[in-house]
Formats: structure tokens, C-alpha cells, sequence
């Protein structure tokens, strides 16, 4: 009865990887897979298994999921690969007999206009089709998703969005990988345990981005500001930091998002999952910082 994650070079699937361990998981029946297995190879001296899973290398994905009972689908990261690459993961699974696969996902993927959400519909509908038991954790913001801002306001003393007054509910990564332990160590144990549910999963708190800048402040020890701009002055200035036009419309498509309410859900099922507060945005950003 084994839980394999995927991804496990990653931060979140290490995150949920250690969050396992740390919940009393048998390191034995824990797989970590990952596209390049060297970089973990430290959880094999810990007694984790870790096997090579390529999404994009079918023949991998056999060998990976071999005997996995419950298998934690952390999304890849390559946005207009993630379809086909989470297509063949699903039908390895299948293959393999899986009896649970729990996905991360994104704020109410199968109805919001979020910028990211069309790949974790198309994820979920796949997963819907394929006849395996899910749990899908559709998963709100990271805070470390801010560390970048954070790192230049060390220098300039500012944030800089056009975001207006959007709020988002982030938590750390590493609240979201708990939640993932939690869910996948009950279907471990219970095979009905979350079984065709779907969280909302979100921080407690919805910040504004003066709550950003006040909570930058905090976390370097300077005063840093917030300017505000508009979506075309933010385009323009992130091409002129050196950001490609198609990566800086992504951004700023993100901003008008969240300038648009798309992250600002609290749900409280973060939380409820994990039995805890989810982690404060100073903390959170605190603890990226001094991770580098």
C-alpha cells in the first residue's frame, strides 16, 4: 500500500514528500519520483524509494507507479505541456492500477477565467474520465510566488503592480504539501477517505497588496512602497527588465486576475485539512526569504 509523488524535484512535490515523513509515513512505502532521480537521491538514503518518472516519457511512467496504491499528482510546471504530459501520468496510473490519484490544481479550475485554469480543467476532466477514484486539491497561491518582489524591494524600496486593489489568499507551499500528506495518508488507510471530493484550498487571510508591501517591510527591516500602475505601464516595464513579451503578458495577465477577485477566496478548508491556522504572509515570506 504504497503513496508515490510525483514531481519530488520540485518544491511541492519534495514538500509533500517530507510532510509524509513527518506525519509517521513508513519511508518504504513512500515512492518519490522525479525526472532526474539524482536530485533526490538523498530520500533513498532515508529508505524512500526513488524512482525515475518523466512526464513526457511514457516508458518511465510504468516502471514508476509499479505496486503504487495512492498516487500524489503534483502538476507540472511547463504551462502548454501540462495536458499531454498529465494524460500520460493518468493512463499510467490506470495501467497500473491506482487506486487513488490526488491532483493539485487551481482555484475553481472547471469554472473560473483564471489565466491558468483551462490546463487544470482539462486535467481534471481527464482524470474524471479515467474511472480512478481522485481527490482533487485545487490549490490558491503560494506566497513564495511574491519572493522575487520581496528580493527587489531589497534594492528599490518598492513593489510595483497593477493589480489594484485584488486580493489574493495565499499560504506557503508548504501548508499546501501537508494537506496533500494528510489527504493521501487517510486513503492509504481508508480507501473511501476523500474520495470524490474536491477542496477549495486557500490561506485564511486574503491581503491586498498594500498588506504585501507593509508585510515586505517587515520581513527586510526597510520601508518599502507600493506603486501602483496600469496594466500596459506594468507590461512595459517588465520588457524593459529584460522579461520576453509572451512571459510579461503572463504577469500581467496574473495581475489583472487577481485585480479581478479570481484569488481572493478564503474557504477555511486549507486550514480544517491541516488542523492549524494556515501560515501568515510575513511568516511565509520570512521563511522563503531565508531559504534563498
Amino acid at each position: 500500500m504504497s503513496i508515490a509523488v510525483t514531481g519530488t524535484s520540485g518544491h511541492l512535490g519534495r514538500l509533500v514528500v517530507e510532510s509524509l515523513l513527518a506525519r509517521g509515513a513508513d519511508p518504504s512505502q513512500v515512492v518519490a519520483t522525479a525526472r532526474t532521480t539524482a536530485k533526490v537521491a538523498d530520500l533513498a538514503d532515508r529508505g524512500v524509494q526513488v524512482r525515475e518518472a518523466d512526464y513526457e516519457r511514457p516508458e518511465t511512467l510504468a516502471a514508476a507507479l509499479a505496486g503504487v496504491d495512492v498516487l500524489v499528482l503534483v502538476s507540472g510546471s511547463e504551462v502548454g505541456q501540462r495536458v499531454p504530459q498529465h494524460r500520460n501520468v493518468v493512463d499510467a496510473a490506470v495501467a497500473a492500477g491506482v487506486s487513488r490519484v490526488i491532483y493539485t490544481s487551481a482555484p475553481h479550475a472547471t469554472t473560473s477565467a483564471l489565466v491558468l485554469a483551462p490546463e487544470h480543467k482539462a486535467t481534471e476532466e481527464l482524470l474524471a474520465a479515467s474511472g480512478v477514484a481522485t481527490t482533487i486539491l485545487r490549490n490558491n497561491w503560494y506566497t513564495e510566488n511574491y519572493v522575487g518582489d520581496v528580493l527587489g524591494a531589497r534594492e528599490s524600496g518598492e513593489l510595483v503592480s497593477s493589480a489594484g486593489d485584488g486580493r489574493v489568499a495565499s499560504a506557503s507551499r508548504a501548508d499546501y504539501a501537508e494537506a496533500a500528506a494528510v489527504v493521501a495518508l487517510a486513503a492509504q488507510a481508508d480507501g473511501s477517505a476523500h474520495a470524490g471530493t474536491v477542496y477549495e484550498l486557500s490561506g485564511d487571510v486574503a491581503w491586498t497588496f498594500d498588506d504585501l508591501a507593509a508585510a515586505t517591510s517587515e520581513v527586510l527591516g526597510r520601508p518599502v512602497a507600493l506603486r501602483r500602475v496600469s496594466p500596459d505601464e506594468q507590461r512595459a516595464r517588465l520588457v524593459a527588465i529584460g522579461l520576453d513579451e509572451g512571459t510579461a503578458g503572463f504577469v500581467v495577465a496574473l495581475e489583472g486576475d487577481t485585480r479581478a477577485g479570481l484569488l481572493g477566496e478564503t474557504s477555511g478548508e486549507l486550514a480544517r485539512l491541516l488542523g492549524r491556522p494556515t501560515t501568515p504572509l510575513v511568516d511565509g515570506l520570512r521563511a522563503a526569504v531565508a531559504q534563498g
